[in-house]
């Protein structure tokens, strides 16, 4: 009889239940079940203590994040007021410059004869007219000379309506006991 013949459906096999002795063997696993235990045990496992972890770290960096962006701001804006303020004094430095120039009148002469064309007493002042009718050379016009104002006659109008529709103004006389009478 051949060894599989020995084990029939009422015989006893030769394997032992498992844990029962010694030296028993466990069937080895697939290669399909290797590797899905495998893959669970390579995955990330996130514990409640990790997630908690992960999220104080997050929190932490947001927080430091707003600060450092705060920081920055102030920095540029530092940097801003100190540019400003070392604009502000050369613009100071250079009026004072000038209002020490104007002191003095050889400044001012030279000034009115460079920008005005104006000359001293008993001097001849001359320019030159082009071709084209215009004066050569530098001269300026003061910068200073208002506009004129032009009014129109429907401002006047309207001027008067509006004068016409408040209350007179009482002129106080020369003799103080009259004004306190009326």
């Amino acid at each position: 009889m051949s060894p599989s013949a020995n084990r029939g459906a009422g015989r006893p096999s030769n394997r032992r239940p498992a844990g029962s002795a010694k030296g028993v063997r466990r069937p080895q696993p697939t290669a399909r079940v290797r590797a899905t235990a495998e893959s669970r045990r390579a995955g990330p496992r996130f514990t409640g203590r990790a997630i908690i972890l992960l999220s104080v770290v997050v929190l932490l960096v947001g927080s430091y994040t707003s600060a450092l962006h705060a920081w920055w701001d102030q920095r540029s804006e530092i940097t801003a007021q100190r540019a400003e303020i070392v604009q502000r004094r050369d613009a100071i430095r250079e009026l004072e410059n000038t209002k020490r120039r104007y002191e003095d009148p050889a400044y001012i002469q030279q000034q009115a004869r460079e920008r005005f064309g104006w000359v001293m007493p008993g001097e001849v002042g001359y320019r030159v007219i082009g071709v084209d009718g215009q004066i050569q050379g530098e001269l300026s016009a003061p910068t200073d000379v208002p506009e004129p104002t032009v009014t129109r006659w429907y401002n006047v109008l309207w001027g008067s309506v509006e004068a016409a529709g408040r209350q007179p103004v009482p002129t106080h006389s020369a003799d103080p006991d009259k004004v306190l009478r009326e």
